[in-house]
């Protein structure tokens, strides 16, 4: 059985943000609907959400929410979250190729991928919702705030699950570069496979004993001056996989703040940033058919201007 396709809010997108979502429960003990929301949103004051009620921004699919709404099992309820306050990334994400149906982005370095956290205005997907207008927009894989280069992102929510089962099913090549310490005495190319965990909550993964669940191809594109530029294509997706796999070589990437070390790094500390860049993306479109390159125009710092790098921003 299909399941009912879920009704569109009735709020539009702020900044960028679509309203969040909740459902009231088919049972419980709330006499009204604010009852419920004091009890849900707990880490709002119930002053706050009174405030919030007093100015309709509870919203169900017959209009605002009053102070005195009685309870109604399985009602939707749409609200628009308070926005954190954001430290602005100072680095501009472009658009490497745009159709109907997908966008390319090349994304900076420090800007993540969605809303998560303290990051949400400053994130790829507000920032290219924002900036094409395209109020559906959604990626289909991430990558790490500090990591720069290609995201893939669909226009339309009934093409996110093609493309994303490009990713899931192993039929994208992906192309990462690093510069990171140059070791003599690696011998590469190597194909890297190791067993990694990462538990929530926990800013770091680790290598374990046990069967293989990451993999990445190593191999040495260039050396000079102690250091060395890497290419990695990775055949799976784990949490922070290439820096663990790097830094269990003995050459962890340049600017990791986590491996082989936690280092802490100040919100508004622009500088130095990781040293990794997924360069391309290249699958079969499931839509229509036809091969597809992407590149990054990026370049790593490190590399090219390593006394720039080591003073101040990319």
């Amino acid at each position: 059985m299909r399941r009912a396709r879920r009704p569109p809010s009735p709020l539009p997108q702020r900044d960028g943000l679509d309203a969040a979502r909740i459902r009231l429960p088919a049972h419980g003990p709330w006499e009204t609907a604010r009852d419920f929301l004091v009890r849900k949103l707990d880490r709002l004051q119930p002053e706050h959400i009174d405030e919030m009620l007093r100015q309709g921004r509870f919203v169900t699919l017959d209009g605002p929410i009053a102070p005195d709404s009685a309870y109604l099992p399985n009602t939707l309820v749409w609200f628009h979250r308070e926005l954190p306050d954001e430290v602005p990334v100072p680095f501009e994400i472009e658009v490497a190729y745009a159709d109907d149906d997908i966008v390319v982005a090349d994304k900076p370095h420090f800007l993540a991928t969605t809303p998560r956290g303290s990051h949400v205005r400053q994130t790829a997907l507000v920032r290219l919702r924002h900036l094409l207008g395209i109020r559906d927009l959604a990626p289909v894989h991430r990558l790490d705030r500090v990591t720069a280069g290609l995201l893939l992102f669909v226009t339309r929510r009934e093409l996110r699950a093609p493309y994303q089962q490009l990713f899931q099913n192993r039929l994208v090549r992906k192309e990462y570069e690093a510069v990171a310490p140059y070791d003599p005495g690696l011998e590469l190319p190597r194909t890297v496979r190791s067993r990694i965990v990462k538990k929530r909550g926990v800013p770091t993964a680790r290598e374990i004993p046990g069967e293989p669940n990451a993999e990445t191809h190593v191999d040495l594109l260039d050396h000079a001056d102690g250091l060395a530029r890497y290419r990695l294509l990775p055949t799976t997706g784990r949490t922070h996989q290439l820096r663990v796999h790097l830094a269990s070589l003995g050459v962890p990437i340049l600017g990791d703040p986590l491996y082989p070390e936690v280092r802490e790094i100040a919100p508004d500390d622009f500088t130095r940033p990781l040293q990794l860049l997924a360069r391309a993306l290249e699958f079969d479109d499931p839509v229509t058919g036809e091969r597809r390159r992407f590149e990054s125009k990026r370049e790593l710092v490190a590399w090219s201007d390593h006394a720039a790098w080591l003073s101040g921003p990319a």
